[in-house]
């Protein structure tokens, strides 16, 4: 979930030449008309957006967040049985977001010298492709959309929970305002479409409504109706961005629960392409089912 959320995370000046007058009317003109195409965009494609602006609030900002992403981060990701038994994992991420979308690298390792690498990178339309490198293997290949709902290392959290793309389902629903614990939370209710490549049917988000950052999110599988829950712990602010210390997923049903614990790392990290290299991979690009 693209809970690997900023750890600590987190106008460009125009010099004009001659005639600038006639530059700031042309401008101001292009910015009337596209404020226009705005407002008849949302009228049209998101109806709900104008009828109710709080939908529109709780879903920019959410969209936002995500799209302000540049960290690298260290921590620890542990498997907890029923009956208290700990499995830990090494954990190292970055993420950051480019103009074709997000791209998240992480690598998960131990506790004997098995390591997970994974490359997810969501388009800005919410579309999502996995490479990974598992157990065994030399070279990137794509993961097929079959085992995106396998356990990450025996884990509760799957492949797909690594990005937060329900934000960019087209169906949002807001619902009834709730108290979360002592937050004052909005509610939104993300619906996959036929064009959503995700085993979810629904995700319900109850965000806090003053630093609009998920507090708890509970995830609906598709054809079972199983929940999964996800709890967010240790919130705090750095530089004027939200973040997440540790996310907890539990899986409706099966005892015991996982915890994502992030420990270090850096906001603003300045990353690259290059930094987003998973090795060579003999994938070229997945073919949308």
């Amino acid at each position: 979930m693209t809970f690997l959320h900023r750890v600590v995370m987190l106008p460009r000046n125009r010099k004009f030449g001659r005639y600038p007058e006639a530059i700031w009317a042309n401008c101001a003109f292009g910015t009337i008309q596209a404020s226009i195409a705005l407002l008849v965009l949302l009228s049209v494609v998101h109806p709900a957006f104008a009828a109710n602006p709080d939908l529109k609030t709780v879903v920019t900002g959410s969209r936002q967040r995500i799209e302000k992403l540049d960290y690298r981060a260290t921590g620890r990701l542990t498997r907890v049985e029923g009956n208290g038994k700990r499995t830990s994992y090494k954990f190292v991420g970055k993420a950051h977001w480019f103009p074709d979308g997000l791209r998240l690298l992480c690598e998960i390792s131990g506790p004997g010298s098995e390591k997970t690498s994974l490359l997810l990178h969501m388009s800005v339309s919410g579309h999502v492709t996995i490479e990974a490198v598992l157990p065994g293997e030399k070279a990137a290949s794509v993961l097929p959309f079959e085992r995106w709902n396998d356990p990450l290392v025996g884990t509760d959290f799957s492949y797909e929970d690594m990005v937060e793309s329900q934000f960019f389902w087209k169906n949002q629903e807001l619902l009834a305002p709730e108290k979360y614990g002592a937050r004052d939370c909005f509610v939104l209710k993300s619906i996959s479409g036929s064009q959503d490549r995700t085993y979810y049917d629904s995700v319900t988000s109850w965000i806090d409504r003053g630093i609009l950052y998920p507090v708890h999110v509970v995830k609906t599988l598709r054809g079972t109706g199983q929940h999964k829950e996800f709890l967010y712990y240790g919130l705090r602010q750095v530089g004027g961005a939200w973040s997440a210390s540790q996310v907890e997923a539990k899986v409706q049903g099966k005892p015991g629960s996982s915890m994502l614990v992030i420990e270090g790392g850096s906001g603003k990290a300045n990353l690259g392409r290059k930094d987003f290299d998973i090795g060579q991979s003999s994938a070229q690009e997945e073919k949308v089912k």
